[in-house]
């Protein structure tokens, strides 16, 4: 039996496209890094090393698209993008888990 098929990706431009790549590789080295997360230091510094780059390719995505004049986001078709490529499970291991008591 074959797995169920994703949802179609949103149409995107290229400069969206590129946007919402970088802001997920950020997304994961920051979910590597997150001590709430993780128990070891070696990979969280290496997430870390990395991010430097990935933030600076982030920041360059989001310059270019002001640069042409693309002054607005498109928040319900990047934010459908980002669910289709399972930016959910991503983006939550950025954050602080439950502690269950609450």
């Amino acid at each position: 039996m074959l797995p169920p098929e994703l949802p179609p990706l949103p149409a995107l431009t290229c400069a969206e496209g590129e946007l919402i790549d970088r802001y997920l590789d950020v997304v994961d080295l920051l979910g590597r890094i997150n001590p709430a997360q993780n128990a070891g230091t070696y990979g969280g510094l290496r997430a870390a090393q990395a991010l430097v780059r990935k933030a600076v390719e982030l920041r360059d995505a989001l310059s270019l698209m002001h640069q042409r004049g693309e002054t607005e986001l498109h928040a319900a078709t990047l934010a459908c993008a980002l669910r289709v490529l399972d930016g959910e499970r991503r983006t939550a291991r950025v954050t602080v888990p439950s502690d269950g008591s609450g």
